[in-house]
């Protein structure tokens, strides 16, 4: 079932116009999809200080660790349900030699990271150290595999490695590092932008290379254990989808991949908190496009798999900003704003939205690299207002999603316009409504009007992020600047949910 985005004057809704509300109503199905936990998944990669002094910091460090890991990021995703994490790229992937990261720490060899910094690795963290993270964590792992620069052989090794059980070279050899049983890693990435870094190929080329790889994949269980994500298109490029669609057989794909990252001009990206309402205005023009690069996509893949038996995985996604001043230009370390929080919680509305066909997705990244949830300075660790928005949205994980009806009003700036609302709504099996609302407006209040009849929606609790301007941040002398605090600005009468939604904020309702 597609989601429904009417124009609210064909249903005779008012809107957001000489200070009528906004009038939003939900469509409740038993066909409605299920929003799937996978689309709050996050990435790591090994760039700059996300895994090394990110992540980890090894087992000798006076930062409390568990294996080399530091508690407090562990702690900190544990409270956001991280469903996912996708490693060890990114353009990474496709340089990794995954045997160099294996065996007794002091026998592995250097690297040089060639793609970001050109700085020497030690590979002090690698299979096992990131598939013994994700087991803390109760995520699922999402291995990014080297096809670019890598063979059929060590791809196949590598999957032997990780999921059989026993009697093999590698199932021999993971013992021998020791790991007895497998890890089970289901969820599989045949190579990175294979478009760009991932090796400048054409689609028809990848298409045929992906087939290759795939064909020689096998969990020996179970095939249907092992979810294979074809590196997948930039934006609008959906000519990459059309060609992996038509020319890869569904027996040997379970999803493909898409990228885009709100970026205004990839050779003048901005600063991250130094920024007036101009560029505010145009990262929210490019971080929306997300919406029409999905439906285009979707419509593409809807041409040869009507059934919806492939999924499609937004395995990067988010603000990208020049590093902050004194930093490694190769290190992507940027600052988090609420801008970012709007395009958290916009960007995830639409693929809440979008459920049908969007099943997994990843915020790029974790940690320390462009829009992270957390930074770290030595000890200090830091939330960021986009961890505060997967916070809040964890109330969508595997929830059925409620369709919306509704017309936003417009957020105008200089003669251009802009969906001032976004809104996404789920319910839970213990029957709980919940509704994510945003605001990107950076000076306007919005009011709406919530239609609950046939939901059975009776005490609502509500929870905010929200700031004085649109550039405040969180910062290690200030680390509680930006927080989720409690909402009370709404009104239940006769069925009907009052709000008023501040500036740049994000709001969400749940019933208890």
């Amino acid at each position: 079932m597609k989601v429904k985005i009417l124009l609210a004057l064909m249903l005779g809704f008012a809107f957001s116009v000489n200070g009528q509300d906004t009038k939003i109503s939900f469509e409740a199905s038993e066909d409605a999809p299920k929003i799937s936990k996978h689309i709050y998944g996050h990435f790591a990669e090994h760039l700059g200080r996300s895994i090394y002094d990110g992540f980890y910091v090894g087992d000798t460090s006076s930062i409390p660790n568990k294996d080399g890991v530091r508690i407090d990021i562990i702690e900190a995703l544990k409270e956001i349900k991280i469903p996912n994490l996708r490693w060890p790229g990114g353009c990474f992937a496709d340089t990794y030699q995954w045997k160099d990261g294996i065996g007794p720490q002091v026998d592995r060899p250097t690297m040089v990271n060639a793609w970001w910094g050109g700085i020497t690795e030690d590979n002090s963290f690698g299979t096992h150290n990131f598939l013994n993270l994700c087991e803390e964590l109760g995520a699922e792992p999402f291995i990014s595999g080297n096809v670019g620069s890598g063979t059929v052989e060590d791809f196949t090794d590598w999957l032997q490695y990780t999921n059989h059980a026993e009697g093999s070279p590698m199932a021999k050899l993971r013992k021998e590092n020791g790991r007895e049983e497998p890890w089970n890693v289901k969820y599989w990435g045949i190579g990175n932008e294979m478009w760009g870094c991932g090796g400048n190929m054409t689609a028809e080329y990848y298409a045929n290379i992906y087939k290759q790889y795939s064909t020689f994949m096998t969990s020996w269980e179970n095939e249907n254990d092992l979810y294979r994500i074809a590196a997948g298109a930039s934006g609008d490029d959906y000519h990459w989808t059309e060609v992996l669609m038509r020319d890869v057989p569904k027996s040997l794909i379970e999803a493909v991949g898409l990228h885009h990252y709100a970026v205004i001009d990839w050779e003048n990206k901005g600063s991250a908190t130094g920024y007036d309402e101009e560029i505010y205005f145009r990262s929210m023009e490019e971080a929306l496009k997300m919406e029409k690069f999905v439906e285009k996509h979707s419509e593409v893949m809807d041409k040869y798999d009507p059934d919806n038996t492939i999924d499609l995985v937004v395995d990067e996604w988010g603000g990208w900003y020049d590093v902050e001043e004194g930093t490694n230009p190769g290190f992507l370390y940027q600052q988090n704003t609420m801008r970012d929080a709007m395009i958290a919680g916009a960007t995830l509305n639409i693929f809440n939205n979008h459920s049908e066909r969007v099943k997994m997705a990843n915020l790029a990244q974790t940690v320390n690299v462009l829009q992270a949830v957390a930074l770290t300075d030595g000890e200090k660790m830091i939330l960021t207002p986009t961890y505060h928005v997967f916070k809040m949205y964890t109330v969508h994980h595997d929830a059925q999603l409620l369709p919306v009806n509704f017309d936003s009003p417009e957020y105008t700036f200089e003669g251009g316009s802009l969906p001032a609302i976004s809104v996404s709504a789920s319910k839970n099996e213990a029957g709980n409504t919940n509704i994510s609302l945003v605001n990107i407006d950076a000076s306007a209040e919005h009011k709406v009007e919530i239609d609950l009849e046939g939901l059975d929606v009776n005490n609502i609790e509500g929870e905010i992020l929200k700031s004085g301007k649109i550039q405040d941040h969180n910062t290690f002398d200030n680390p509680d600047k930006i927080n989720i605090t409690e909402f009370k600005d709404f009104k239940l009468r006769n069925g009907k949910l009052e709000v008023s939604l501040p500036p740049f904020s994000v709001v969400v309702l749940s019933s208890k």
